[in-house]
């Protein structure tokens, strides 16, 4: 009887370790790894995990997040565009029917409207583009810093461009940041005008 529950116990270790692992974790696995085996002291790699990384990941989420919502208005607008004008065009000679199909066709472009107006007012297409430049941004400057490539590659350890990689990334925040700002103080002037 013990045997057996250590069995299933067992197996069921073994089906959780299959498991396959999200691109975040698994990116975030590899990385936390790399930062561990440069030459960087304690509290530099974990400046690098709490600041840099998290950063990239939080940018990634964000960007996946506003590129769903995006896709789905997008798709809402699209597939109801193209399918309210062929309902309009129906001509069948049932009263119910033909009131039947014209509520649904005005249903339907409410939806489009509102998901149009939607999109237009979150305007989750550009924040996915920004989002994601930005991401890519970070993980750039990271790599080059790992590989000692492009700004650091005249450098002999990572040790003593460190400052510089912070100072970079910290630079790529604020832009981002003022971009953010700015886009709001746009739409603000936008709205009294």
């Amino acid at each position: 009887m013990l045997d057996n529950a250590l069995e299933v116990k067992n197996l069921e270790n073994i089906s959780e370790s299959k498991k396959p692992k999200s691109y975040r974790d698994q990116f975030k696995e590899e990385i936390c790894s790399l930062i561990e085996q440069i030459e960087l002291s304690d509290l530099q790699q974990q400046f690098m995990k709490s600041r840099w990384l998290s950063q990239v990941l939080w940018l990634e989420s964000r960007s996946q997040q506003n590129r769903n919502r995006y896709y789905c208005l997008r798709l809402i607008t699209i597939i109801g565009g193209v399918i309210v004008p062929a309902l309009v065009s129906l001509n069948i000679n049932t009263d119910n029917v033909q009131a039947t199909i014209g509520w649904i066709a005005f249903g339907l472009s409410q939806a489009v409207a509102i998901s149009a107006a939607v999109e237009e007012f979150f305007r989750y297409g550009e924040r996915y583009r920004h989002y994601r430049n930005t991401a890519e941004a970070m993980k750039i400057e990271g790599w080059q810093f790992f590989q000692l490539s492009g700004p650091y590659r005249n450098s002999q350890s990572h040790t003593e461009v460190y400052s510089d990689f912070a100072q970079r990334v910290e630079s790529i925040m604020q832009r981002d940041v003022e971009g953010y700002l700015s886009e709001v103080v746009k739409d603000n002037e936008k709205q009294k005008s």
